[in-house]
């Protein structure tokens, strides 16, 4: 976690724009960082979240692993606390010891917020996500197996514009030699600061369990920002780092997301 903590002494040292405390809620990416907020896209208003990303890894003793990928992501407001979505990779083309075209995983969710505390609370709001990956991808592109699990989510309105959220789950992992399943841990760190009404700074630090038997855990830090040219109209760009274990040595992601019905 030292690496979040430099990163908010960072945050805390760049100007403070100007803010509007009437204007309604703008559009919030879950696509654009590692954790997630407990925030929904709101009753009846429906979000696309699109972006790309192109990831570089070297893997000892092999060809270094290229991939580049489409992500795509689908939230519906049912009512002001609850929202349902699907998250993918429509396009993955991959580089290395296996060369592969085709696409990814597909992931339904669920996300609840079951809190919201008073404005003048230190209390952060809470939120649930269970979710499920269906197995229509198989090796190299996904394991073919069928994943599920559940993430609890709390968000913290901080001093200075910053915000924290944190992530805590565990999940249900497919594996094939031998058939059966593998308990993932997942924890997750986010910082965020409004720069102006529409520039936001973030960052994550994520860890997870091994994912298959005979595998290691994983950390991941990312580091970008989000641009709302308008309430409904969100463009981010981010670079990510494996700082432990296996997963790429850079990666850098670009995406742009726009709500509907709000």
């Amino acid at each position: 976690m030292r690496s979040l903590g430099v990163l908010v002494a960072v945050l805390l040292l760049l100007p403070v724009g100007a803010g509007g405390a009437d204007e309604p809620e703008p559009i919030g990416p879950d696509r654009a960082s590692l954790a997630n907020g407990t925030g929904t896209v709101g009753p009846g208003a429906v979000q696309v979240e699109t972006g790309l990303q192109y990831a570089h890894e070297r893997i000892g003793g092999s060809p270094s692993e290229r991939r580049f990928r489409a992500e795509a992501a689908l939230r519906v407001g049912i009512g002001g606390r609850l929202e349902v979505g699907v998250l993918g990779e429509p396009f993955v083309r991959l580089r290395g010891e296996t060369d592969d075209t085709g696409h990814g995983d597909f992931t339904f969710n669920v996300k609840y917020r079951f809190f919201d505390p008073s404005e003048s609370s230190p209390l952060p709001s809470l939120a649930v996500m269970p979710f499920v990956t269906l197995p229509v991808t198989e090796a190299p592109l996904g394991s073919g197996k069928t994943d599920f699990g559940a993430i609890m989510l709390a968000s913290f309105d901080l001093p200075g514009r910053l915000g924290l959220d944190l992530n805590g789950g565990m999940s249900a992992i497919g594996q094939t030699r031998p058939d059966g399943y593998l308990l993932q841990a997942f924890v997750a760190a986010g910082v965020s600061r409004d720069l102006t009404e529409t520039v936001v700074l973030f960052g994550d630090v994520a860890y997870t369990s091994r994912q298959e038997r005979g595998g290691g855990d994983q950390t991941l830090l990312d580091l970008g920002v989000v641009w709302r040219p308008a309430r409904d109209v969100a463009v981010d760009a981010s670079m990510v780092s494996a700082v432990a274990g296996p997963g790429p040595d850079w990666a850098a992601r670009a995406g742009v997301s726009v709500r509907f019905g709000r």
